[in-house]
């Protein structure tokens, strides 16, 4: 064998290159996930840059400062040389090096490189000669660079950063230490020369950087990886002799390994000693299966492992990233493990690596289909049984597999059940984490031949005690990405396992586990939350509250707040209403009013539902139909909103043609109008379609049975319908007191119209209480109605303050109260 320059391996004159191996042709050019994070990494360290520099203005000048008077002592002629050596090295030593490469036939590397030294080239000349001439002493003129003296970035060195990036110097130390040199001189230069401060060298090193590597990934790189007939003659030293091999995994180059099968033309021994069979049968028959371990595929899905090492706790995660040498030293430890655990595995004939880019791991072959592939009626509780007495042998060694999906259950021609795919595996494994192999292997098995059997043929192998263990872990954030998904087809799986176990073990029903150290949607809020900051508090801080407080009507206050409590008795008889049960009145007030304290840590639409679906279980409705209440009171709530929007919408234009002063409302009309037609314009999209009709489902099923039930008693209709019309009433009724406590006002039909509007923003937004989203809307919307900004805003601060502020210590009462009284 001979290795070029870039790591390849190509087969020698001889023996090898004999060898053939049917695979599909391999990409010339791909598309490497290392770029991809290595440019993301140098876009954000240089927004870190500018943020850093923008807020420790004094900290990066005093350094400027000190620099350029330590620099003002040395001595001249080591300066003037160090200036004639960068000026002259700086470009001779990349061009030395691409000229290296051609001689080398690696052309569309340097091509690569040079095209990002060009844009790099471009993007510099322009902030220099474009941004800083049109704002000067702006922020990259001044505040950030340090000076007018100063360019925001180095023009000099950024291009010959983005070639470096691009052409790959990785293995080549000489070359890197003489172009890093140059580059390092050319920045001290710039210096001592005032040329440059040190912001703008950190900027100019990953503005080179990012383009270097976007541009490498954007048009790709050359392919370093080693041909099949590279990986196979590679064999040869491991003492094996190939005769003919073929590509196992199709065409699916992105995948993280390579599979290839391989026939043999003689029986040497494996590493135990014992004699491989020789090559058979027809092509497709293999004597050794060999996994490639390609270094480029190293960082694939980098982002999201350590997306899941951030937000699940440390034993739940694997390693987030390897090396090549590491994947290969682990995946080889794991094989021997197993198969010293006595698990039926492929063995491992031994491993070696191809050039410098890649290694691979030979193991004995096993003629099979992949458990996803066996036909329903081929998989069998005797199968099913053999499965989990290999997982008990794991279990046995402290052996964690950390991807038991279907494809790592290979169902041999002899009927055997074998575990693969071992490149997550960990030895000495963790409670924790042998209990999430078995939760995994649970959901697998559950989601292939159903729960019921997955847990009947699991009990006589590792005992009931052992199931037990798994019930916290049963939880969709603890399984894998593709067991995630296909979950999305089979929502309450995981509770009919955990139902399955219950049954067999009750004593071991317990809570779910704590995996995450927080959730996505905790991100969510904590980002909404930031946007509802920086909208509101820039209003209270302009308002004088002192100058408020004297100005305001408190009779219009005092109306303010009997209309805020009267939402709580409108809320409660809303409930009722949808109850055929009997409720009682101030039990059910007090609910709500426990209700808008929970509005503090959940989002509008979310913390009554919860609530009140509590409080009916708790008065002994069934948990479906308490479900089901409360969803029929939502679903009629929901209905008769957008009804009144609709009516007083058209009211309010209406009016607005009669009446000049009141023009504005046609802006909200049509504001109205523009978000339905977006809607709709949404929901034709079919993805859109099915998540919202997925969501309405769950939230509405069952509504309709408790509807009829309703409309059988025209008391009870009565009660939800009025106390619904009550709630709308009595929420603009304190919207209305406090536009007239600060000297405001508005026609009727506006006020039921802005409350709508607003209402229907909060529900959908995220953040508890509809925090930000509401006080925005509100604001907004009156200003566009006619009143003045100070007005508006006063009077939406009041309104939050009211309905929802003031009531949280007394929900909190209500809260604790009720629990003590076991109502909730």
């Amino acid at each position: 064998m001979t290795q070029t320059r870039d790591g390849a391996v190509r087969p020698a004159q001889g023996a090898a290159a004999g060898a053939p191996v049917d695979e599909p042709a391999q990409p010339y050019r791909i598309r490497r996930p290392s770029d991809a994070i290595r440019f993301a990494a140098s876009v954000v360290g240089l927004a870190a840059v500018m943020l850093l520099v923008s807020i420790a203005q004094q900290t990066t000048h005093g350094l400027q400062t000190d620099i350029a008077q330590g620099t003002a002592h040395a001595p001249r002629l080591l300066l003037t040389l160090a200036t004639l050596v960068s000026s002259f090295g700086v470009l001779a030593v990349p061009i030395a090096f691409a000229i290296e490469r051609l001689f080398h036939k690696d052309g569309v590397r340097v091509a690569i490189a040079l095209l990002a030294a060009m844009i790099a080239f471009g993007i510099t000349v322009g902030l220099d000669d474009l941004v800083v001439r049109a704002a000067p002493g702006g922020v990259l003129d001044s505040l950030i660079w340090g000076g007018t003296e100063t360019a925001p970035v180095h023009t000099d060195i950024a291009p010959v950063i983005a070639f470096v990036s691009a052409v790959g110097m990785a293995g080549r130390a000489r070359w890197q230490a003489a172009t890093w040199t140059m580059i390092g001189l050319a920045a001290l230069t710039g210096l001592t020369a005032s040329y440059a401060s040190v912001a703008a060298l950190a900027a100019t090193y990953l503005l080179g950087r990012a383009i270097g590597h976007g541009t490498l990934y954007a048009v790709g790189t050359p392919n370093p990886r080693p041909s099949g007939t590279a990986v196979v003659a590679a064999l040869e030293r491991l003492g094996l002799n190939p005769r003919r091999g073929a590509r196992l995994d199709g065409t699916h180059d992105a995948d993280e390994t390579r599979r290839y099968g391989v026939a043999l033309a003689s029986c040497p021994q494996d590493g135990y000693g014992a004699r491989l069979p020789a090559g058979r049968g027809p092509h497709g028959d293999w004597d050794v299966e060999v996994r490639v371990l390609d270094r480029d595929q190293q960082t694939a899905g980098l982002l999201y492992r350590v997306w899941r090492l951030l937000r699940l706790r440390g034993a739940t995660t694997g390693r987030t990233l390897r090396s090549l040498r590491r994947s290969l030293e682990l995946e080889s430890l794991m094989a021997y493990a197993v198969d010293a655990a006595g698990a039926r595995t492929p063995r491992l004939v031994g491993t070696c690596e191809v050039g410098t880019e890649a290694a691979l791991l030979a193991y004995e072959h096993v003629p099979g289909r992949r458990l996803g592939d066996v036909p329903d009626g081929e998989v069998t509780d005797e199968l099913l049984a053999d499965v989990w007495r290999q997982f008990r042998a794991l279990q046995a060694g402290r052996l964690a597999h950390r991807r038991l999906e279907d494809e790592a259950v290979l169902v041999g021609d002899d009927g055997l059940a074998y575990l693969t795919d071992l490149r997550s595996g960990e030895t000495a494994a963790g409670d924790l984490a042998l209990r999430l192999d078995l939760a995994q292997l649970l959901t697998t098995l559950a989601l292939r031949a159903g729960p019921e059997r997955a847990v009947r043929t699991a009990a006589p192998v590792l005992g009931e005690e052992a199931l037990g263990g798994a019930v916290p872990l049963l939880q969709r954030v603890a399984l894998s990405r593709a067991t995630r998904t296909a979950l999305r087809r089979h929502k309450d799986l995981l509770t009919r396992i955990r139902e399955q176990i219950v049954r067999l073990k009750p004593e071991t029903e317990a809570p779910p586990a704590k995996l995450e150290r927080f959730r996505p949607r905790t991100i969510v809020s904590i980002v909404a939350l930031s946007v509802a900051a920086y909208i509101v508090i820039p209003q209270v801080t302009s308002l004088d509250i002192g100058r408020l407080a004297a100005t305001a009507s408190w009779h219009w206050v005092a109306a303010a707040l009997g209309a805020a409590a009267l939402t709580y008795v409108a809320a409660a008889f809303m409930l009722m209403g949808f109850v055929p049960e009997r409720l009682p009145l101030w039990r059910t007030v007090l609910v709500q009013l426990a209700a808008s304290f929970v509005k503090l840590v959940a989002p509008a639409a979310v913390g009554g539902v919860a609530v009140n679906t509590r409080y009916l279980q708790r008065s002994g409705v069934r948990p479906a139909l308490a479900v089901a209440s409360v969803g029929a009171s939502q679903l009629v709530g929901m209905v008769t909103h957008i009804l009144l929007l609709v009516l007083f919408g058209f009211l309010t234009g209406s009016t607005a043609k009669a009446t000049q002063d009141l023009a504005p409302s046609r802006t909200i009309v049509l504001a109205v109008l523009g978000l339905g037609l977006l809607a709709a314009l949404a929901l034709t999209v079919p993805r859109v379609r099915r998540v919202v009709a997925s969501r309405l489902r769950a939230m509405f099923s069952g509504v309709v049975p408790r509807l009829v039930d309703v409309l059988q008693s025209p008391r009870k209709l009565s009660t939800g319908m009025g106390g619904t019309l009550l709630l709308t009433l009595a929420f603009t009724l304190c919207l209305d007191a406090s536009i007239r406590a600060f000297g405001g006002s508005l026609p009727w039909t506006t006020v039921v119209l802005v409350f709508l509007t607003a209402n229907a923003v909060g529900s959908a937004a995220p953040t508890p209480g509809g925090l930000g989203a509401v006080e925005g809307a509100l604001t907004l919307a009156l200003t566009i109605s006619g009143l003045t900004a100070e007005t508006a805003t006063s009077a939406v601060l009041l309104y939050r303050l009211l309905t929802l502020w003031l009531p949280v210590l007394p929900g909190w009462g209500a809260f604790a109260f009720l629990q003590r009284k076991e109502a909730l």
